[in-house]
């Protein structure tokens, strides 16, 4: 469906996040006398009405009985498609799109590679389009990452750039590349099972040319099989890692110490990275040197310094157990005071309990929601370092800061998202800048849109 075809249609608006603002901006563009209805909640009815006074805006969310009077809704990304008012507005008849298959129906022969994965998706996106530009290609940047599709609507490309979420992979269209950084277990309060969260994430695949998978992830391995033209990354035939270094085959291309973000899992985003550039067709070895300039993204690892004798680092956007994991694997022998918890979404945390048995870290404070169940899951596990259930983030700050040695650590990274106490990740990671005595000013990430 493209916006063209919402004409003449009774049409709602789901969501007034930026997802929602750019859709109702590129719907206006294109049919500005069309009635429009927003649905958003009450506490945004009032920027609604001021951002367009031609919408007719409802605070409260709407049941199946509401949607069912419309001939489409485009809904935000976090809204479900398994929610049971929309289950049985569809029955009715509604269609329901988004910001994101409204911008793939408008433009058809985009040259799109689009990235997705339970972690490493953003800096894998963000990769490939700061080394094609390194190249001189004109690139877009754009999608989850923070920039709506439909933000850039009627703009041009030579190559666009596209991250998507497991909410929004079921509503892309054709795509040149497709690639899947990684498959953990997340996001199943929107999906309802992990298994429905799988067939979800991998329906990227059902519309790419090619799709280029992470070698090293048997799950990833096993659900992908069928798919007629797969690809790998991280296996010793192609891009990879070893030695130090990222290397094609047995070809020593960059070395892991001099790249722009840190932690092995990152030099693994970067070989995705380069062998996406290859079967797009460009020069990846001549692109390789610019790995040295890229910068991390915000809450993503984030450094923001030394403050108080301790090296702080915010990892606001690890909301699962592996990602954990992988930030501390990124900061060997150093002492590290880690902060975990947040909303509960009822995931495992065996992977987290199973490597501080091993790899105990100088303190876990457990925060939130899910803070006691994985206090517990931690003392169940004769974890031998200190465990401190405290009730929210400024208090977990306190503890860590008290437990940390001058020289250490003290690292974000809750495992869980931030709903149970933000409005968001980034809320959260400039919180956690503002608690530890640094301005919370690195909230932008670098490159959005197209260059």
């Amino acid at each position: 469906m493209r916006i063209a075809d919402l004409a003449n249609q009774r049409v709602a608006v789901w969501g007034f996040g930026r997802e929602g603002r750019a859709a109702i901006t590129a719907i206006r563009a294109q049919l500005p006398s069309l009635p429009l209805a927003l649905y958003c909640s009450e506490g945004e009815v009032e920027a609604a009405r001021a951002f367009d006074p031609a919408l007719a805006v409802f605070g409260h969310e709407p049941d199946a009985v509401v949607l069912s009077a419309y001939d489409v809704v485009v809904k935000s990304p976090g809204i479900s498609i398994y929610k049971p008012a929309v289950t049985t507005a569809q029955a009715q008849g509604t269609l329901f799109t988004s910001g994101t298959a409204l911008w793939f129906s408008e433009h058809p022969d985009a040259r799109v590679v689009a990235v997705t994965g339970t972690k490493g998706k953003s800096t894998t996106t963000a990769l490939i389009a700061h080394l094609a530009r390194s190249l001189g290609v004109r690139t877009a940047l754009a999608g989850n990452i923070g920039l709506p599709l439909l933000e850039l609507q009627g703009q041009s490309a030579e190559l666009w750039t596209i991250e998507l979420s497991s909410f929004q992979t079921g509503e892309a269209g054709p795509v040149e590349l497709a690639v899947v950084t990684s498959l953990y277990e997340e996001h199943l309060d929107w999906h309802g099972s992990r298994e429905r969260y799988v067939v979800d994430k991998l329906r990227l695949g059902d519309v790419a040319r090619t799709l280029l998978v992470n070698s090293q992830q048997a799950n990833l391995l096993a659900h992908t099989v069928g798919h007629s033209d797969r690809r790998l990354f991280g296996d010793a035939a192609g891009w990879h890692v070893a030695g130090g270094f990222i290397r094609r085959g047995g070809r020593e291309v960059f070395p892991v110490e001099q790249l722009g973000v840190p932690g092995l899992h990152n030099a693994l985003n970067a070989s995705a990275a380069l062998a996406a550039l290859d079967l797009l067709g460009y020069d990846a070895l001549a692109a390789a040197p610019a790995l040295a300039t890229f910068r991390p993204l915000p809450h993503r690892l984030q450094p923001l310094g030394r403050c108080d004798g301790r090296d702080w680092i915010n990892d606001s956007i690890a909301t699962t157990p592996a990602a954990v994991v992988a930030a501390l694997e990124s900061l060997p022998g150093r002492e590290v005071a880690v902060l975990v918890g947040g909303y509960d979404r009822g995931v495992d945390w065996a992977p987290f309990v199973e490597y501080a048995q091993t790899h105990p870290p100088r303190a876990i404070a457990c925060m939130g929601a899910n803070g006691p169940r994985i206090e517990a899951a931690l003392r169940a596990g004769e974890v031998t370092c200190p465990v401190i259930r405290v009730a929210d983030l400024a208090a977990a700050v306190e503890a860590a800061r008290a437990v940390t040695p001058e020289g250490g650590v003290v690292l974000m990274s809750p495992g869980a998202p931030s709903f149970d106490q933000f409005k968001d990740y980034a809320e959260r990671g400039r919180r956690f800048a503002t608690l530890a005595g640094f301005a919370a000013d690195a909230t932008g990430i670098d490159g959005l849109g197209i260059r």
